[in-house]
């Protein structure tokens, strides 16, 4: 793509997701994510393969039909309260403007577009569309958390989870894991959305984290498949290392960072007295936890001195500063979980 064109739809993203955080109008903050929407589509498309136009084509009608449904919810609450503004609800339309939200995000069982998108895009657009295109729906789900039913975050949080681990077991693709991982995430992040906001965000600041970390060591590798990345051990022993680490991480084993979001929601669900949902959550995660211990299997069995010998010596990977910075973010945080905590 050309840099001059690649430098706008960067720019264009981060204006659309900027106007979304700082207002407070739903017909600015639908604004935005109309600008975040159209700007991510070339980058989908910059590789002209059947299978990127197809992706590009249901992320737009998918999340054009979610923008339609926020507008019009925003239109008939605004004709309702004579406001426009984003905390002001009246009760019917707070549904449907949290399942617009909670489409744009690609919950459970609204996912069925995320998964098919993720595997059509090469892997930088990817690491967009899982980290920097959440931020804006994530931001508006959480000023209007106060408004929105408990027992449809509930239901919606549990198949995620359910359905994160589920459609992963069986993914030989990179990519359709990482987004039925995402999907897990948000299911967890949606869950305790009523009872403590601040704990969504600080588990949102940490996935952006640990899923930036994952995309850029798989870049870094160039590799798409689960058979390319149990090959990689000769490329960069060191990366691929850190990369099992990663996945650890993600599956929430401690002491690793994935490990603190998942103990506070725990904490804080039994706090407000609902041991059994706590209970089903713990175990729906089980799911999602197999298919991480599996990729690292997979990995390890590749170890030396499982790979075979051969004479070609295979050119090592650069690590750029910036893989290296989010893979030791997605790894030390859990000791300073406390103090991000207090400053959220």
């Amino acid at each position: 793509m050309n840099p001059t064109a690649l430098m706008i739809m960067l720019l264009s993203l981060a204006i659309g997701t900027t106007m979304t955080l700082m207002s407070h109008h739903w017909l600015l903050a639908w604004i935005g994510l109309e600008i975040n929407t159209l700007a991510i589509i070339p980058l989908m498309t910059k590789t002209p393969h059947p299978r990127a136009i197809e992706a590009a084509t249901k992320y737009f009608l998918t999340q054009a039909s979610a923008s339609a449904l926020i507008l019009f919810s925003a239109t008939m609450n605004a004709w309702k309260t004579g406001e426009w503004s984003i905390t002001l609800l009246s009760d019917p339309y707070t549904i449907t403007l949290s399942m617009a939200l909670m489409m744009k995000l690609g919950l459970a069982p609204l996912h069925f577009w995320l998964p098919e998108v993720i595997q059509g895009i090469p892997l930088s657009t990817g690491l967009i569309l899982s980290t920097w295109q959440k931020i804006a729906p994530m931001t508006l789900l959480l000023q209007i958390s106060h408004l929105t039913d408990l027992k449809l975050l509930i239901t919606m949080g549990l198949t995620s989870i359910l359905i994160g681990g589920w459609g992963g077991i069986n993914q030989t693709q990179l990519r359709k894991i990482m987004a039925f991982s995402s999907i897990g995430h948000l299911g967890w992040m949606v869950l305790i959305l009523k009872f403590n906001p601040q704990l969504t965000l600080f588990n949102f600041l940490l996935y952006i984290t640990m899923t930036a970390a994952m995309f850029f060591s798989l870049m870094s590798i160039s590799s798409t498949k689960i058979s390319e990345i149990s090959s990689s051990w000769p490329k960069s022993p060191i990366l691929v290392t850190t990369l099992m680490l990663v996945l650890l991480s993600l599956a929430g084993l401690p002491p690793l960072t994935g490990f603190s979001p998942k103990l506070l929601i725990i904490l804080e669900l039994a706090k407000q007295n609902t041991l059994l949902l706590a209970s089903v959550t713990m175990l729906a995660s089980l799911l999602a936890l197999f298919f991480y211990l599996r990729l690292t299997y997979v990995m390890i069995l590749t170890l030396p001195p499982h790979i075979p010998p051969s004479s070609t010596h295979w050119r090592t990977t650069k690590n750029s500063p910036l893989t290296a910075t989010m893979t030791t973010l997605a790894l030390l945080i859990f000791p300073l979980s406390p103090t991000f905590l207090l400053i959220i």
